[in-house]
């Protein structure tokens, strides 16, 4: 029970970090100004669901999905980095709040689908950096069927303790904003952003570090 245990405390502790809900609730709450609070509690269900299926379907079958497409984890980080620089970049060029439109608008279901996943799911929450990880632990895992199946088991609770805190953080970022105000989420957002294109950048030199070391 306890190995079981200390296996669950490995993904939490592994996976929140790099997902960090906290630091990404003020993004959130910057790309959905202008919806509803209900709509914005439906896509923040939405986005912790499908932050759980992509941290267990890496960790499950990660591994044999690189290999069968002949990928590298260093690759992924390349292409994933650069995702995470491009959105980071955008954010910190959006407007303030002022400028933008006027706040609770209505979108259609299949649009809110499609922002839960791109990019508010994939990479701002679940990017390269936690897929990695993810992969890794997975790999790391015995293959022998019962030590495996509990292994899948620990990393199901971890990856479900994580999108849960993932819909707490983003579900009431808007009252969080009521605490700190607009200037002071307006500089948060800035912050954050700028820190989203430096992890974008680390997690390019990560994978580009490790191709160029592989040159002969």
């Amino acid at each position: 029970m306890i190995p079981f245990a200390k296996s669950i405390l490995l993904v939490v502790s592994a996976l929140f970090p790099i997902v960090d809900p906290i630091g990404g609730s003020p993004i959130f709450l910057s790309l959905t100004r202008d919806y509803t609070r209900q709509t914005r509690r439906l896509l923040a269900r939405r986005i912790a669901v499908n932050s759980f299926i992509l941290l267990i379907a890496s960790f499950t079958i990660g591994s044999y999905v690189l290999s069968f497409f002949g990928l590298s984890l260093p690759v992924v980080q390349v292409g994933g980095g650069l995702v995470v620089i491009s959105t980071g970049w955008a954010l910190l060029k959006q407007k303030d709040d002022n400028d933008r439109g006027a706040i609770g608008r209505t979108v259609s279901h299949t649009d809110l689908l499609n922002d839960a996943f791109y990019p508010l799911t994939l990479p701002l929450t679940v990017g390269p950096g936690s897929i990695s990880i993810a992969i890794t632990l997975g790999a790391n895992e015995p293959h022998q069927l019962g030590r495996n199946s509990l292994a899948i088991v620990a990393a199901a609770i971890g990856s479900a303790v994580v999108a849960a805190s993932i819909y707490l953080c983003y579900a009431f970022a808007d009252r969080l904003a009521v605490v700190i105000g607009p200037t002071g989420m307006n500089v948060i957002l800035r912050l954050t952003s700028f820190l989203l294109v430096c992890i974008g950048v680390q997690i390019l030199w990560n994978g580009a570090s490790k191709l160029l070391s592989s040159l002969p």
